[in-house]
């Protein structure tokens, strides 16, 4: 890959990245309830989805999935249904999300956190079509596909995490601003809220 060709990609693709969606506003959301550290577990989920999405676009499966909606229906709605449930919790101040006074909650797992941070990557529809649309440009016939695919998905998770990290700080410095007043169940509707608003867009976006 030319440095010339870099030169375009990583400005666009960094552009992808910071415009709030899906996946940045499940970030921005934790970073609220669970903290920028444990929040890094739905990362390390929503990069290896991700990834995955950018890989499949590379060889053409995205095309065929996109041909055939259907196909994302069960993964969709079960995945929205989820995160839109978490979100009520969170809005009434209860499950492992909630932001809670005690310190005895438990708090999500690991697992859990990046199940979350997978299944909001894969089952984004918008996702698969911007790499449908974006990531064969700069894809050379005459370059091994490995390779560069290689290099393209280094650039674009680097620059997601980036992405993911600036979001999740956001929500912390929020939570912080916010529970200055202890306005914990203020906190809790806020960030209920944005998860509710995160599982309706996945299942119906």
């Amino acid at each position: 890959m030319t440095l010339n060709l870099l030169s375009v990609f990583v400005p666009t693709f960094f552009f992808v990245s910071i415009t709030p969606g899906m996946c940045m506003t499940l970030a921005m959301t934790l970073g609220m309830t669970v903290g920028v550290r444990r929040a890094l577990w739905m990362m390390v989920g929503e990069l290896a989805g991700v990834g995955l999405v950018v890989v499949l676009t590379a060889i053409g499966v995205a095309t065929i999935l996109l041909s055939y909606p259907s196909a994302f229906l069960v993964l969709k709605y079960a995945g929205g249904a989820y995160l839109a449930y978490l979100g009520v919790q969170m809005w009434l101040s209860k499950g492992k999300m909630a932001i809670k006074m005690e310190e005895e909650v438990k708090p999500a797992s690991k697992i859990e956190l990046v199940t979350q941070g997978f299944l909001t990557a894969v089952s984004n529809p918008k996702g698969w079509a911007f790499f449908v649309a974006l990531l064969p440009p700069f894809l050379s016939a005459d370059s091994s596909l490995l390779s560069q695919l290689s290099i393209l998905v280094s650039i674009i998770l680097v620059l997601e995490f980036m992405c993911l990290l600036i979001y999740a700080a956001g929500g912390r410095s929020m939570k912080s601003l916010l529970m200055k007043n202890g306005n914990v169940k203020a906190m809790n509707r806020i960030a209920g809220t944005l998860m509710l608003m995160v599982g309706v867009w996945l299942a119906f976006g």
